[in-house]
Order: structure tokens, then C-alpha cells, then sequence
């Protein structure tokens, strides 16, 4: 994957994010639920009119998919997959835990990805082959090899789910506690995803797969971790759960999941 590629991704990003953080306010509060979707909206279009024009500028033959909640196969060739807003509910209340995420995927495996903490100041950036990096240094996931010191986590990638899979999560909130040092429940998802990457965390596992999390999959996959289904095998862009882990947790934390 072109350096100059990533560098004039980076760049747009970065735009997006000044945008964004402009209109941030540790100071939000919304009322009620009309005037949190307003605003869940209007953030969301105004890192869009900026990034949408930028990339396809850089790449016109990549379809464009900004549904964060979307989930399911791609056609075959290149989209670009864009979250304008990674964790929008907690900026539209005043918490600093968003991100603006972006990755080119080609034919079903994402080939690029930036995740940028505009509050933080932090760029997570990968290419397929090239490496993850923390503005500009490479990472690593963690050397652990042994759950009982890991930090794990889980999050909703969407609301609205059945009670079933909101079930199947307890349980499996219950069952890594056990097992695991601490388990936190947040989003955005990516965001735990980028700290696996950076060795931060150790493991993170997901039930409902959505097909944005793909820019913090290659994150993982770059800096070394393991991403699998949760039966073992490959991670696929339409498949519905997944493990991202450090390699010397990985096992141990997939028995846990499907015990």
C-alpha cells in the first residue's frame, strides 16, 4: 500500500478532526433523546462533508460506506468503510473517548486504516504488510501470556439488539471476570481495539461484528495480534463475532468465550 496513500488519508482525517473538535464541548448535555440524535447527526455530517470529498479525491474507483452499524459481505474490489464518529454518544455528552475511523478494504480485507483521538492527540495508522504505529512509532501487543494479568474488554457495537445476544454478553462478562485480571465494557470498539494494538490491552472480543471495525482489526493484525472467529478461524468482514488478542493470550481467552 502507497505511502503517499496513507499520508494524504492521514491528512484528511486529521481535517476531519480539527472540524470535529471545534464542536466538541467537554461542556454537552443533551436534554433528551430528540436532541441527542440531532446531535449524533450533525456530527456525524460534518466530519463526512469533509472526509467524503478528500477520499474520494484520493481513490474515485473505491465505493463509499459510512454505516457504522453496517454489518454483512462487501461486493468485490474497494470501498472505503468510514465511522465519521467512533463513540458519538459519549461526545454528544461531554466525554472525550471518540474517534474518527477510516479504512480502505479491498475485495473483503481491509489494506489501510487510521483511527485518530482528535481530544488525545493520538493517530493510530496501518497498512497490510507496513505495520501499525502510534503517531509514528510502532506498536507492539502486549507479551502476556497468562489471563489471570490480562485487561479485557468488550463493547455495543449498536443499539437496538435482541435480548438474546445483550444476554449472551452478561455471560460472557461473567465468565472472562473469572478468568481475566479486569474486564471493562465500553465504546467505541475500535477504540479497545487500538489499545490492543498499542499493548494497552490484551484482549478484546465482539458479538456483534460490525463491518467498520475493520480499520481497528488491521490495527491489531499489524502490530502482531491474533483476530479470529470466534470458532478459531479466519476473521471475515461478514462474520458475526470475533477474538483480538495478544498471541500469548489467544487460546486461553477463546476457551473461556466458547466454554
Amino acid at each position: 500500500m502507497s505511502q503517499d496513500l496513507l499520508a494524504a488519508t492521514t491528512t484528511a482525517v486529521r481535517d476531519a478532526g480539527a472540524r470535529m473538535l471545534a464542536r466538541y464541548s467537554p461542556a454537552a448535555r443533551q436534554p433528551g433523546l430528540a436532541e441527542l440524535l440531532e446531535s449524533l447527526h450533525d456530527n456525524d455530517s460534518a466530519v463526512t462533508d469533509v472526509l467524503r470529498p478528500a477520499l474520494t479525491a484520493l481513490r474515485p474507483e473505491a465505493r463509499w460506506l459510512d454505516d457504522e452499524h453496517g454489518s454483512g459481505p462487501l461486493p468485490a474490489g474497494e470501498w472505503w468503510l468510514v465511522d465519521p464518529m467512533g463513540g458519538n454518544v459519549n461526545a454528544v455528552h461531554g466525554m472525550p473517548g471518540w474517534n474518527i475511523g477510516v479504512s480502505l478494504v479491498r475485495d473483503g480485507r481491509p489494506v489501510l486504516a487510521v483511527l485518530y483521538f482528535p481530544v488525545a492527540d493520538e493517530l493510530f495508522t496501518a497498512t497490510e504488510g507496513g505495520g501499525a504505529h502510534l503517531n509514528g512509532e510502532r506498536l507492539r501487543v502486549s507479551a502476556k501470556t497468562a489471563l489471570d494479568g490480562a485487561l479485557a474488554g468488550t463493547g455495543q457495537a449498536q443499539p437496538g439488539h435482541d435480548a438474546a445476544l445483550f444476554a449472551r454478553m452478561g455471560d460472557s462478562f461473567a465468565a472472562m471476570s473469572a478468568a481475566a485480571l479486569y474486564v471493562r465494557i465500553s465504546v467505541p470498539v475500535t477504540h479497545q481495539l487500538a489499545q490492543v494494538a498499542a499493548g494497552r490491552m490484551d484482549l478484546h472480543w465482539q458479538f456483534d461484528n460490525v463491518r467498520s471495525h475493520a480499520a481497528g482489526v488491521l490495527l491489531v493484525q499489524e502490530a502482531g495480534g491474533v483476530v479470529t472467529d470466534l470458532d478459531g478461524g479466519p476473521w471475515d468482514i461478514a462474520g458475526t463475532s470475533y477474538l483480538a488478542a495478544a498471541p500469548g493470550v489467544h487460546a486461553a481467552a477463546l476457551r473461556v468465550l466458547t466454554a
